[in-house]
């Protein structure tokens, strides 16, 4: 994230060509679009600390625009509300103080009305800003920021509404139209191999990046080998079947501990019913699809795997290495499964973008000169640089235009509510 440069829309973008304030509209239309399907009483619901109602995402897309852009640059700019700046600021302690977040689904008030209300009042003024300053660096640049940020927060919310709509024992679906895939044959597993040498990682290419991307700088590889597509629903059954949840040879020590703890027993959303495995999707029960990417896995759960295989996870460097060659496209939001598919195709390298966020074995921490940007946007990516490990390559979630090969999503290893798998790696 470079506040002073303009903003230039990111790979693969679909809004590439369009204005400033186009793509403004366009990004938050989706956010809105996305809770169409949801009921009135959707909207509240917070199953768990780590997710966040509908209703909040809404309102804290809205309020970052309006605590970074709509005040400090639109002078006439009238707050919607005095406070909704303590309710939706999420962590950024330079702002002030802010409401608890395992208590956001305890809040009835502001209404789904008065939120959607305050969404109208916010791009009203945006577009006001946009039309008079959206050539001013600093406002082109804290607007891309925005729009990614609100894209990621599109992905939160499907991710989060899952988990919410999971524990109901009715298990309802989000929507009764997302279609099940056909369980064809997946591809044979193979490994393709990338020399041993020096490399640059770190975003590259024109267009938007988070801070955390960069700087560009070279890691030196020794041989390794990518699978050619994502570990599989059945590949992920014979771990099940061969006692891989009762074995602690093949688990870290924390993971085991996880393990016993949470009486893990298969990934997040599996349960059996008359001997059948069925997995909670977006559309509601479903049987498990023998050839669909194994989804919502822990980090523990990913790395068991591996060892269990013979093999490991690669490092976020590998990955990248092996991303950069391939096409920002793949089963992403704008499918709109909403679910992983099966692999198709004959690319040597299949899956790579979308489907599921490939869990990696290297430790989420700054690059070598990284440094956050200044004032209360620097707490965006820097100060989460501590106990998470780095994903790569997006989910069946990510919106169009909001993966590269460089995005480094992160999370704790224990985390499986994500859509979350993995791609085996090894030496050669």
């Amino acid at each position: 994230m470079t506040l002073s440069s303009p903003l230039a829309p990111p790979v693969d973008n679909p809004l590439a060509e369009a204005g400033l304030c186009t793509q403004y509209r366009a990004v938050r239309r989706l956010s809105e679009t996305l809770c169409q399907p949801l009921e009135m009483d959707d909207y509240g619901v917070q199953a768990m600390a780590d997710v966040s109602p509908p209703k909040w995402h809404l309102a804290h897309t809205s309020w970052f625009f309006e605590t970074f852009l709509l005040r400090p640059y639109q002078s006439s700019y009238q707050e919607f509300h005095p406070g909704y700046g303590y309710l939706f600021n999420s962590y950024y302690e330079a702002v002030g103080d802010r409401h608890p977040r395992p208590q956001r689904g305890l809040l009835s008030r502001p209404t789904v009305g008065e939120v959607y209300q305050y969404r109208a009042h916010v791009d009203a003024a945006m577009t006001t800003l946009l039309q008079s300053q959206g050539d001013h660096p600093a406002v082109r640049s804290l607007t891309a920021l925005g729009l990614h940020h609100e894209q990621q927060h599109q992905e939160l919310l499907l991710t989060d509404l899952k988990y919410n709509l999971a524990i109901n024992p009715l298990r309802p679906a989000y929507r009764q139209d997302v279609a099940v895939a056909a369980c064809a044959c997946a591809s044979a597993l193979e490994f393709v191999e990338f020399p041993s040498g020096l490399y640059n990682i770190g975003h590259q290419a024109a267009g938007f990046a988070f801070d955390n991307e960069g700087p560009t700088h070279p890691v030196y590889l020794q041989d390794f080998a990518l699978a050619n597509r994502l570990v599989t629903n059945g590949e992920y059954l014979e771990f099940i079947a061969d006692q891989g949840y009762q074995t602690a040879a093949h688990w870290l020590a924390e993971g085991w501990a996880m393990v016993q703890s949470a009486g893990w027993q298969a990934p997040l959303y599996w349960e059996q019913r008359d001997g059948q495995w069925w997995i909670f999707t977006l559309g509601g029960l479903q049987p498990v699809n023998l050839m669909e990417p194994v989804c919502h896995l822990s980090y523990f759960e990913a790395d068991a795997f591996a060892t269990w295989r013979g093999c490991r996870l690669p490092t976020e460097a590998e990955w990248e290495v092996a991303a950069s060659a391939v096409p920002t496209q793949g089963n992403l939001l704008a499918a709109d499964h909403l679910h992983p598919q099966p692999a198709s195709g004959s690319q040597p390298l299949q899956q790579l973008y979308g489907d599921v966020w490939e869990w990696t074995q290297s430790a989420y921490l700054p690059y070598p000169g990284f440094r956050p940007a200044p004032g209360a946007v620097g707490e965006y990516n820097g100060k989460f640089m501590c106990n998470q490990m780095v994903l790569r390559g997006g989910s069946c979630v990510t919106p169009p235009g909001h993966i590269r090969p460089s995005y480094r999503n992160f999370f704790p290893p224990s985390a499986r509510w994500q859509f979350s798998g993995l791609r085996l790696a090894r030496e050669f």
